[in-house]
């Protein structure tokens, strides 16, 4: 991908979207791969997960978080969208210079309800104080408005509720609250365009894609380093990323596939809708809210066009050794064969991204050598034992396995199980004169999702010392409620 790919000319289209003149117990690393130019890619999918950490960090609501509906409502949903959507997709994954018109169309009524049963029920309302149940009285007609005002164009976006949720390093994450009518409207044509995206988004892309998750992420960069010749990492964290993407960028990147100006203003109207804080009205000249249910469709947009398409063309052309890529959302790594490529690499991607109004953490990006080679090596220099890299909430170490031979060993980051156990104990605390049944319901679902996310192979001491841990919690909280040892 040459870097004036950003003002290329694509063909037209008509207005129905063609080209003019156009007629259980999961195991970590043990799935089948498929290796391909846009990656390594598992070609079976991770089991259903609990929240895993870098979901909940993002604010985005999980994918299937009303698993609890019926599956004849989720049937006949899937069923009417794929008929509404299949001729965009079909279109999109046979021409991929083609431009979209037209879509606006395929947002109807029913696409908007089934988008507003994909949201979280219990979610906290945005600025307008409506909560889901609250709006599924009179539904049928709420949502008739809502699809007359957007087709009218007399939709407009409210602004933002600005939150704030503790990271585990102590710093403060600010997140967007929605109104829950933005959500809808967003969630519809989220719908729409992962018909075209998902088309184009290459294979080691992994976050927040449907059918992907962070397992599968994991288990590709594992294989990718034990089974390619890899010797040096990168550990690549843009700063700021979800605050300082450039709107014009952004809007320029969209406008290669999707050329339907409604679609357009209404991806303008979110990102200018600004924030409320503290009842004040601040402006957002560029980023987009962390929270909002579009905000992670926009930011792979952005960096498929920023990092994955010039990634593809540099490896092929630049590198004469193994290069491998995973990517989730604004977190990835990328590993090299050779020193000389992994610092070219890095000094080319950092002026990349300065064109695009980012840059990369100077603390936080790192090159790190590991590969079977790499504790011989560093010994021989008198360097010590290899560095470790942190990826989607695990520690991954070099090392070996039991045969002896050169595995990279993944455990729970040491940080984050704190922050959750931290959060745990401020939870018992709260529930101490609730029922112990209810308590004790509540406190099994979040050990369970949290083992569902963090049991992978070789991470079973932390596991361990986290139920340990878990169980004193629990017992400590029993002994206080009771008064008695």
């Amino acid at each position: 991908m040459h870097e004036n790919r950003e003002t290329s000319e694509m063909p037209e289209a008509d207005q129905r979207g063609r080209p003019v003149g156009e007629g259980n117990r999961r195991t970590a690393h043990m799935h089948v791969f498929e290796e391909s130019d846009s990656g390594i890619v598992p070609m079976n999918h991770s089991n259903k997960c609990g929240q895993p950490p870098a979901e909940s960090e993002e604010g985005r609501p999980l994918i299937k978080e009303n698993t609890h509906q019926s599956s004849t409502h989720s049937t006949q949903s899937e069923a009417r969208v794929f008929q509404g959507l299949a001729g965009v997709r079909k279109a999109a994954r046979e021409r991929k210079e083609m431009k979209f018109t037209a879509l606006l169309h395929h947002l109807t009524v029913a696409l908007l309800r089934d988008s507003f049963y994909a949201l979280k029920r219990k979610a906290a309302p945005g600025v307008d104080g409506v909560t889901w149940q609250e709006y599924e009285t009179d539904l049928a007609g709420r949502l008739a408005d809502l699809h007359s005002r957007v087709h009218r164009g007399a939709y407009r976006a409210q602004p933002s509720r600005r939150v704030y949720i503790p990271k585990p390093d102590g710093r403060q994450r600010p997140l967007g609250v929605a109104a829950l009518e933005d959500k809808v409207v967003q969630q519809a044509v989220d719908t729409i365009l992962n018909q075209i995206y998902e088309e184009d988004f290459r294979g080691f892309s992994y976050g927040f894609r449907p059918g992907r998750s962070q397992h599968q992420a994991l288990d590709a960069l594992y294989v990718a380093i034990t089974r390619k010749k890899v010797n040096w990492i990168l550990d690549c964290d843009i700063r700021g990323f979800f605050d300082n993407l450039s709107h014009d960028w952004l809007l320029k990147f969209v406008q290669h596939r999707v050329a339907d100006r409604r679609i357009l203003r209404l991806i303008q109207k979110w990102l200018l809708a600004g924030v409320m804080e503290e009842g004040e009205w601040k402006n957002t000249g560029m980023g987009t809210p962390q929270g909002s249910v579009v905000s992670p469709l926009l930011a792979n947009i952005y960096l498929h066009y920023v990092l994955d398409l010039w990634v593809d063309v540099w490896r092929k052309k630049c590198a004469r050794g193994d290069v491998v890529v995973a990517r989730y959302a604004d977190d990835d790594v990328l590993g090299f064969q050779h020193l000389t490529e992994a610092d070219r690499f890095l000094a080319e991607f950092r002026e990349r991204l300065r064109k695009f109004g980012l840059e990369l953490h100077p603390d936080k990006t790192r090159r790190i050598e590991v590969g079977r080679f790499a504790e011989v090596n560093r010994s021989q220099r008198g360097e010590g034992k290899p560095a470790t890299f942190d990826f989607l909430g695990f520690t991954h170490i070099s090392g070996k396995d039991r045969h002896g031979s050169y595995a990279v060993k993944r455990k729970t980051i040491s940080k984050q199980m704190r922050a959750k156990l931290l959060e745990i104990k401020q939870q018992l605390r709260r529930r101490m004169h609730e029922p112990v049944a209810q308590t004790g319901h509540w406190l099994r679902s979040v050990v369970q999702g949290y083992f569902n996310y963090h049991a992978v192979p070789g991470n079973t001491d932390s596991l361990s010392a986290f139920r340990h841990r878990v169980i004193r919690l629990w017992r400590t909280m029993l002994i206080h409620r009771g008064q008695m040892k």
